[in-house]
């Protein structure tokens, strides 16, 4: 049950890490489709939520909302930005492992959510960014459309769900229907394919 629930996100993370190690030296300062963030602001916000969300799933509390900014500003990545993704990709994989973890509710950023609900947020913020990352680099996404389209239905129904005034994201965008998922994921979280 638990493999079935991480796999997707596995699959997510995996494919964002191997857009992540292709990054050459010369594009960590390249836009991306974050207009704020480039390359390396990029992946350092992956990393971070990452790692903030492994805190977090491991039991220590979330600090609170106007300090979390901040972190944005702290250098997650040092000298060898692969290693660092990876290794986050790794802790948080193994924090969602862990006994009854998936069993309680945490409290992140977007709010109090059942650890299922955690994996998907984990799981779509990695396909979203990653999709930001293939599109500043010039790579190919590597997901498969399966892998998106349960990530979609996700978004979707969270976002019908969300309270009045609460956008975490920009406004979904035009797509045509039979655009690969992974556009149309981004498209739907306010990216322009």
């Amino acid at each position: 049950m638990i493999d079935a629930l991480l796999t997707p996100l596995a699959s997510a993370l995996d494919g964002t890490g191997q857009l992540v190690a292709a990054v050459s030296e010369e594009q960590w300062d390249l836009p991306t489709p974050c207009t704020d963030w480039t390359v390396r602001q990029l992946v350092n916000h992956l990393v971070g939520g990452d790692r903030l969300t492994t805190l977090v799933l491991r039991g220590a509390a979330l600090s609170p909302l106007d300090q979390l900014g901040s972190r944005g500003s702290v250098d997650q990545l040092g000298d060898d930005p692969a290693t660092a993704y990876r290794t986050s990709a790794d802790e948080l994989l193994a924090a969602l492992r862990a006994p009854d973890v998936l069993d309680r509710a945490h409290t992140l950023p977007v709010g109090t959510l059942p650890g299922p609900a955690v994996v998907h947020v984990r799981t779509v913020e990695t396909l979203v960014h990653g999709w930001d990352l293939a599109r500043a680099t010039g790579r190919p996404p590597p997901w498969a459309d399966e892998l998106v389209e349960q990530e979609l239905e996700f978004s979707r129904d969270l976002l019908r769900r969300l309270p009045e005034g609460r956008q975490p994201f920009a406004p979904s965008q035009p797509v045509d229907g039979d655009a690969p998922a992974i556009d149309r994921l981004a498209a739907l979280l306010g990216r322009a394919p």
